[in-house]
C-alpha cells in the first residue's frame, strides 16, 4: 500500500499543497523550508491510524502550534493509496481516506469534523456521485460498511479527538479490508529523531525480544539487530558487506553477548583488536550508519519508511552506501529522504530518485516534483547534488508565472 498522492490544507506551513511521490524519493531545500512538516504531515496520518492522535497534538502543543499560521480553524488531510490485496488496480481500486480536524473555538482541542475511507474511481470517472465507502463518520455518526456496504453504526460514542479508522479494526471487524488498512497507515516509520547521546537507551544493553522493525526515534536498534542479524542470513551479509565497505578489512562482525536482567549487549569485532568495542563506546556516526542500515535492509520493511536528514553525522564516503541501500529498499516498499546535503544527492549515481524541491514562500511551504524534459537534460551533465548547489533545481522547479 504506497501513497500516490497526498492532500494538505492548514497544517503547520503548508497552507495548501497537493504531493505525488514515487517509490524513491528526496525531499530538498534550505533550513525551515518546510521538509520536516512534510514528514510530519505522513506522521500525523500514522499515528491517526494507530490511535493516541489527541496525545500526539497536545504534545506538540495544542491546535495553535499545528495548524497554519497558528490561526486557522481547521486542519485537512487526503491521502490516496494503492489497494490493499488481493485488488491491486491502482486506478479502479485505489483507496482514499481523509479527515478534517475542526478547531474548538480558539482551544487547543478539536474534534473529528468529517472522516472517511473508500474508494472513489467510480465518483472520478462521473459514473457515481458517491464513493464506494469502508467507514465514515461526522459529528453526528460513525459507520463501518461491510463489502456489501451493510451500515454498522458504532455501538458506542467516539472519542471526538479519535479517528473512527484506529477503533473500527481488529478480529472483529465489520469490514476486513478497514483493519488491513489501518494496520498497513499505522505501521508507517516516520524517522525524525535518533539520540546517541552517553545515556541514550540506544548504547545500553536492551531486554531481548523479537522486535523486526526499528522504532521511530530507533532506540530499540539493539533489539532488531540482534533479531535480524541472527535470524536472516541475508540481512547478516547485507550489514556486513556495508560495515566492510564503509570501514575496510578491520571490520570482522556484530555480536550480542548476554548482559545482566534477561538484556543483550551490541558489541563490534575489529581484526587489529582483542577487545569489542561496545555500543556505548562507538561514535556517533557508526550508531547512525547502523541505524540506517537497519531500517533500509530490513527484509520485510513498513509500507512506508521517512528518514529526516540521513546524511547527519555520516562521513561523506558513507554517503553513496546508504544511497545504494534506499535504492534496494524502494523495490519493497515507499521511501522518502529529507535532505539539504548536496553531497548526499550526489550519491545517487544509478537512477537518480523522484526529487521534490521544498521552498517557503512568504511563510508557505511549496511542493515542486521536478519531471520532464528540461530535468532529463540537465541531469546528462550534471548531477542533482551539482544542480542543487547552483540553484538550478530551483530554476527548473519555478513555475513559468515565476520565472
Amino acid at each position: 500500500m504506497k501513497v500516490l498522492s497526498l492532500a494538505i490544507e492548514g497544517f503547520r506551513s503548508l497552507r495548501s499543497q497537493i504531493w505525488e511521490p514515487s517509490d524513491l524519493n528526496v525531499l530538498i531545500g534550505p533550513n525551515a523550508s518546510g521538509k520536516t512538516n512534510l514528514l510530519r504531515t505522513l506522521d500525523v496520518l500514522s499515528t491517526a491510524a494507530r490511535g493516541g492522535l489527541g496525545t500526539y497534538v497536545q504534545r506538540e502543543g495544542g491546535m495553535e502550534s499545528i495548524v497554519w499560521d497558528g490561526a486557522a480553524e481547521s486542519v485537512r488531510l487526503r491521502v490516496k493509496t494503492t489497494p490493499i490485496p488481493p485488488y491491486t488496480d491502482p486506478v479502479q481500486h485505489a483507496l482514499t481516506y481523509e479527515f478534517n480536524l475542526q478547531r474548538l473555538g480558539g482551544s487547543s482541542a478539536y474534534r473529528f469534523e468529517h472522516e472517511l475511507l473508500g474508494n472513489f474511481y467510480r465518483v472520478e470517472s462521473g459514473e457515481m456521485a458517491q464513493p464506494f465507502k469502508l467507514l465514515e463518520r461526522d459529528p453526528h455518526h460513525a459507520v463501518v460498511y461491510s463489502i456489501s456496504e451493510q451500515r454498522f453504526e458504532a455501538s458506542e460514542a467516539v472519542p471526538e479527538d479519535e479517528s473512527l479508522l484506529s477503533l473500527s479494526a481488529g478480529p472483529f471487524s465489520a469490514n476486513r479490508y478497514v483493519g488491513e488498512f489501518q494496520k498497513e497507515l499505522g505501521g508507517w516509520r516516520i524517522h525524525q529523531t535518533f539520540a546517541t547521546h552517553r545515556e541514550a537507551p540506544i548504547r545500553l544493553p536492551q531486554v531481548t525480544r523479537a522486535d523486526t522493525q526499528v522504532d521511530a526515534d530507533g532506540q530499540n536498534l539493539i533489539s532488531v539487530l540482534h533479531s535480524l542479524y541472527t535470524t536472516s542470513r541475508d540481512f547478516k551479509s547485507d550489514i556486513n558487506a556495508a560495515m566492510q565497505a564503509a570501514f575496510g578489512s578491520e571490520f570482522e562482525e556484530i555480536i550480542f553477548p548476554p548482559a545482566a536482567d534477561q538484556r543483550i549487549q551490541m558489541r563490534i569485532r575489529w581484526r587489529s583488536l582483542q577487545r569489542e568495542r561496545s555500543a556505548a563506546d562507538l561514535s556517533d556516526g557508526t550508531l547512525r550508519f547502523l541505524f540506517l542500515l537497519a531500517v533500509l535492509a530490513n527484509p520485510s520493511p513498513p509500507r512506508l519508511i521517512a528518514i529526516d536528514e540521513p546524511e547527519l553525522g555520516l562521513h561523506p564516503s558513507m554517503l553513496p552506501i546508504v544511497a545504494e541501500f534506499a535504492q534496494d529498499a524502494a523495490a519493497r516498499t515507499q521511501v522518502v529522504l529529507a535532505t539539504h546535503s548536496p553531497e548526499f544527492l550526489d550519491a545517487f549515481s544509478n537512477g537518480e530518485p523522484t526529487t521534490t524541491v521544498v521552498e517557503c514562500h512568504n511563510g508557505e511551504t511549496r511542493l515542486r516534483v521536478l519531471d520532464g524534459d528540461e530535468l532529463r537534460y540537465w541531469l546528462r551533465h550534471y548531477t542533482l547534488g551539482e544542480l542543487f548547489r547552483s540553484r538550478e533545481l530551483e530554476a527548473i522547479s519555478a513555475p513559468e508565472s515565476e520565472g
